[in-house]
C-alpha cells in the first residue's frame, strides 16, 4: 500500500512567518505623539527689561544735567553778585501837577465824561558801578486808589550809564466815559481835603549791560509809585500835588505763554 503524506502543521506556521517578514509594518506598533508645549518667549521679557533700563538710565542723566546746569547758573550768578554787587534802578516823582480834572454828568445820567491833565516830572538814577540799563519807551497810567483810570501817557526810550541822573516831563491826559459805579467813588475822593490819593504805573522793558560787555535780554519791568495826593484846580490855575511821601518801586515783569509775574 501506497502511504500518505500528510502536510505538517509545521509548514502553515512558516508560512504565516514568511507572511509577516514580507509585511514588517502590519505589526510594527506606531509611536505615540507628544502633546505640543509652546517653549517660554524669555527674549520678549529680556527686551521689556531692557527698554525700562534704558529709559531709565536717560531720565537719570537729564536729572543730572539738570541739576549740573542749576548748580553752575547758581554759582555764575553769585559770582557775578560778589564782582558788582548789582542794585535795582531808582525812580521819584518830583513834580506833579493838575491841570483838569473835571467829571461831569451826561443827559441820560447813566454815565458821566471825565476829562484830566496831568503835568509830571520824573527822575531816574542808576547807583551801579558797573550796569548800564537800555530802556525802552514807558507806558505811563494814573489812576485813582479806587481803580478808576485818571489817564495815559509815555516817555520816550534812554538810555541810563553808570552812575547816571535822568530827569524827563510827561503829560497824562484823559477824555473817557465813566460808568455810574466809577463816576460815584471818584466823586467821593473829589470831595476828600487832603486830596485824591492817585498812583502812577510804569511798564516798560530794559536791556542790562554788566561790565560793558556782557548784555542781558530785554526783561520786562514795571515801577508803582503811590501815596501821591490832589486836589481838582480851582481856575485856570494848575493845582500842585504832593508827593512829599510818595516812593516808588521797581519790580520784575516775567513772562511765561499767557501769563506775567
Amino acid at each position: 500500500m501506497t502511504d500518505r503524506v500528510y502536510p505538517s502543521s509545521k509548514v502553515a506556521t512558516n508560512g504565516a512567518t514568511t507572511t509577516a517578514a514580507a509585511n514588517p509594518t502590519a505589526t510594527k506598533p506606531q509611536p505615540l505623539r507628544q502633546p505640543y508645549r509652546p517653549q517660554p518667549q524669555y527674549h520678549h521679557r529680556r527686551q521689556r527689561r531692557s527698554n525700562r533700563s534704558l529709559c531709565c538710565c536717560c531720565c537719570f542723566w537729564s536729572i543730572l544735567i539738570f541739576l549740573i546746569v542749576a548748580l553752575l547758573a547758581a554759582i555764575a550768578g553769585t559770582a557775578l553778585y560778589v564782582l558788582y554787587r548789582p542794585h535795582r534802578p531808582e525812580f521819584t516823582v518830583t513834580s506833579f501837577k493838575i491841570g483838569k480834572l473835571n467829571l461831569t454828568d451826561n443827559a441820560d445820567g447813566a454815565s458821566s465824561h471825565l476829562v484830566t491833565r496831568f503835568n509830571l516830572t520824573l527822575a531816574s538814577k542808576n547807583p551801579n558801578n558797573h550796569l548800564s540799563f537800555a530802556y525802552e519807551s514807558f507806558a505811563l497810567t494814573v489812576s485813582a486808589n479806587n481803580d478808576v483810570v485818571l489817564g495815559n501817557g509815555s516817555i520816550p526810550a534812554f538810555f541810563s550809564d553808570t552812575k547816571n541822573f535822568t530827569s524827563f516831563r510827561s503829560i497824562i491826559t484823559a477824555a473817557a466815559e465813566l460808568d455810574v459805579e466809577s463816576a460815584k467813588s471818584l466823586r467821593s475822593d473829589l470831595r476828600r481835603k487832603a486830596g485824591v490819593p492817585m498812583m502812577l504805573q510804569m511798564d516798560t522793558k530794559v536791556k542790562v549791560t554788566v561790565g560793558g560787555k556782557l548784555k542781558s535780554k530785554k526783561v520786562g519791568i514795571r515801577v508803582t509809585c503811590q501815596q501821591i495826593k490832589g486836589v481838582a484846580p480851582k481856575g485856570k490855575s494848575p493845582s500842585v500835588a504832593s508827593v512829599a511821601d510818595s516812593h516808588c518801586k521797581v519790580d520784575l515783569r516775567i513772562k511765561i505763554w499767557r501769563w506775567t509775574f
